[in-house]
């Protein structure tokens, strides 16, 4: 299976990673070879990947917004939730894993990917089914972060019960009658956070799983923040305590 990714980053973040095989680059006609586009060129240069130049026309019939270029890529290369705990033995941290239940935005599941990415999660599980995937979308919306995560599709009831085995503590963000006021300190040591679906939230046999539910405190008039905005808080929250009591 082959794809074409699109956007200036994304593309060089695919190229950077090297985790796909790259097949051809496009080009749009007139290109002026500099920035970020150069590296991009000199990079397919070296390792020998065909660039074509095509009419703007050609890269928009396959993809609309494609910024001048596009990448056919082999296709994401998932991988198995072993793989993710050995990330975390072979950086010597105690696992923090991004649990991401049924989101269906491919907006929101790339700015998580990305907000992930930032703060060192070791690894992103998604369920088999009725989830957004690691599309071009998705690719796109990381702005290329994606490719340096390991992210893994599986069921979630079972891998939520295999992290626990592990003492891996699960906690569920979600603003729910069950659910307390978030405590930072739950956010410390081996964790796995639970985001749920936009809307609905979290399904209800993954909701029960969780070791404890949590919501973020609000001030304002709105009474929730999307899947996206709420995930990154968290993150960058549990971040800020693994920084300073690991």
């Amino acid at each position: 299976m082959r794809e074409w990714i699109y956007g200036r980053n994304p593309v060089n973040e695919v190229l950077r990673a090297g985790r796909r095989q790259a097949f051809r680059l496009l080009v749009v006609e007139g290109a002026q070879n500099k920035g970020l586009l150069a590296n991009i060129l000199d990079h397919c240069n070296k390792n020998k990947i065909p660039v074509e130049s095509a009419p703007r026309t050609e890269l928009d019939r396959r993809q609309p917004g494609n910024q001048g270029l596009l990448l056919e890529v082999s296709a994401y290369p998932y991988v198995a939730l072993p793989d993710i705990f050995d990330r975390s033995q072979q950086r010597a941290e105690s696992p923090l894993i991004l649990v991401l239940d049924s989101l269906q935005d491919p907006q929101n599941l790339g700015t998580l990917l990305r907000t992930a990415e930032a703060v060192g999660v070791h690894g992103v599980l998604l369920p088999l089914r009725r989830t957004a995937a690691v599309s071009p979308a998705v690719v796109n919306a990381s702005s290329g972060a994606s490719e340096h995560l390991l992210v893994t599709q599986i069921n979630l009831a079972q891998a939520i019960k295999n992290m626990q085995d592990r003492d891996i503590w699960v906690v569920g963000l979600e603003s729910g009658p069950e659910s307390q006021l978030l405590d930072k300190k739950a956010l410390r040591g081996s964790l796995a956070l639970v985001i749920g679906a936009e809307g609905q939230g979290m399904r209800s046999l993954i909701r029960k799983s969780c070791d404890q539910l949590f919501h973020l405190p609000m001030r304002g008039s709105i009474e929730s923040l999307n899947a996206a905005v709420a995930g990154s808080i968290a993150l960058y929250l549990a971040w800020e305590m693994r920084a300073f009591n690991q």
